[in-house]
């Protein structure tokens, strides 16, 4: 079997759930775009061209009915002139056997016939069984009468003037014109009543159009709309287009000059941790200070590429920043516990925050937890209302603390970690308990203002 020969659409085999999934997916693509809208505009818009067109298709039977109506009836009234001045020339004859005043009657016979037979042409499409009958029915007895008309002629002609008096005395004359005037009467009104009707039908459509035709310029002021939407839209997209080589190359630009400035922060680092530490070799007692102002200028560079390390403007986990400050001194024998929700820094809360940090891993080697073997700290973190975050850092000794430890931990690091947390725009509050150093460090979580300057 030859395969491939029917495209997909044409398919007869496709599941009617895939037809109606299909069917789902276009509507929602061409609503999302505003051709929806089009579309229903368009289908109202032909509900009301249609209401407009039965509108005039009415108007047009209505006066096609009209005209009908009108010729019929002038026709209807032609015969009974026809009858009536025949019979007025027949009396005429009859009292005077003058046959000039047969000059009506004549003339009588002679179109009667021609009325009828366009009576009989003009009502032959009329599918109302009734006004074929009634047409026949006029006819029969405007044949007879005629007739009747006739013979009383001939007869006085002949000089029977008794017997044509019999014959007219009979009453069969008045008879059948009595009935020739109730078929045309009858006739008449079914005429009128047709008319009537199409009238209302026509007045009727008349009365819908008034509101389609609102409708429609409505739907016309819509259409023009979003038409003029549509094109905004295209122009719109047109000019996003025609910018996007040149955004994608400042973009590019930008993550360039970016990863350039990163590289010369870190170099400057560098070279500020090579001047320290080349400062202190000919002189060995300010050696461990300078070790010690190395160790924060590390600090502030861990906590810088920290922030770098998702690309510009990237930011740096918090989790992240904390498990990079106790990292050289965590062991088995130095635990620390992390704890805390998702929380990305910028670079102004992740610098100062780093030096916090490095001060309070140190001060715990040299007189917390970690002095000894066995110490425990566990540092846990919360966000209150996504616009202040509160990190707690908690020191468990397996000893007891020595009661002069407390003052000497107040030293120029405590003073740094109070001045980091002022660029933190937060708070520091210490608390030692039995087990060890209790701290929180509060500071908002949101766009930092610029410091202010200190002493």
């Amino acid at each position: 079997m030859e395969t491939g020969r029917y495209p997909k659409s044409s398919n007869p085999y496709r599941p009617k759930g895939q037809v109606l999934r299909d069917a789902k997916m276009w509507w929602n693509s061409t609503r999302n775009d505003g051709f929806g809208v089009l579309i229903a505009l368009g289908a109202l818009l032909l509900l009301a061209m249609i209401l407009v067109w039965d509108t005039v298709r009415a108007e047009q039977r209505q006066r096609v009915q009209a005209e009908r109506t009108d010729h019929v009836i002038t026709l209807l009234h032609e015969i009974i002139e026809h009858t009536t001045s025949a019979e007025s020339g027949q009396r005429g004859y009859f009292i005077t056997t003058d046959r000039r005043y047969l000059a009506p009657y004549e003339t009588a016979r002679k179109a009667f016939r021609s009325t009828l037979g366009e009576l009989k042409t003009f009502t032959a499409d009329d599918p109302q069984a009734i006004s074929q009958d009634l047409v026949a029915q006029i006819s029969t007895l405007t044949e007879t009468k005629f007739g009747e008309l006739e013979e009383s002629v001939t007869l006085i002609a002949r000089g029977e003037i008794e017997v044509a008096r019999t014959r007219i005395l009979t009453g069969k004359g008045l008879q059948t014109m009595e009935q020739l005037r109730a078929a045309v009467s009858r006739f008449e009104d079914m005429e009128r009543e047709q008319l009537l009707y199409a009238s209302e039908r026509a007045a009727s459509a008349e009365a819908r159009i008034v509101p389609g035709l609102v409708l429609m310029f409505l739907m016309i002021l819509a259409v023009l709309a979003l038409g003029m939407w549509q094109v905004r839209r295209l122009i719109d997209a047109e000019v996003r287009a025609a910018h996007a080589d040149e955004l994608a190359e400042a973009r590019d630009r930008a993550d360039l000059l970016s990863r350039e400035l990163n590289h010369r922060i870190k170099n400057l680092f560098a070279v500020v941790l090579a001047i320290v530490r080349m400062s202190g070799r000919g002189d060995p007692d300010a050696k461990p200070a300078l070790d010690r102002v190395a160790t924060r200028i590390s600090a502030l560079l861990n906590a810088h590429e920290l922030t770098q390390s998702g690309g510009a403007a990237a930011g740096a986990h918090l989790g992240k920043l904390i498990e990079t400050a106790v990292a050289p001194y965590r062991s088995d024998a130095h635990k620390c516990d992390i704890a805390g929700p998702e929380l990305i820094l910028s670079d102004a809360h992740a610098l100062p925050l780093g030096l916090v940090l490095h001060e309070l891993a140190t001060n715990a080697v040299k007189y917390g937890s970690w002095s000894q073997p066995g110490g425990l700290v566990k540092v846990q973190w919360t966000i209150a209302d996504d616009q202040e975050a509160t990190v707690t850092w908690e020191e468990h000794c397996s000893f007891t603390p020595p009661e002069h430890a407390a003052d000497e931990r107040i030293g120029f690091g405590t003073k740094l970690a109070e001045s980091s947390a002022r660029q933190l725009q937060g708070s520091i509050e210490r608390e030692y308990a039995p087990h060890g150093l209790v701290l929180r460090l509060v500071f908002p979580v949101g766009q930092l203002t610029e410091p202010e300057a200190e002493d």
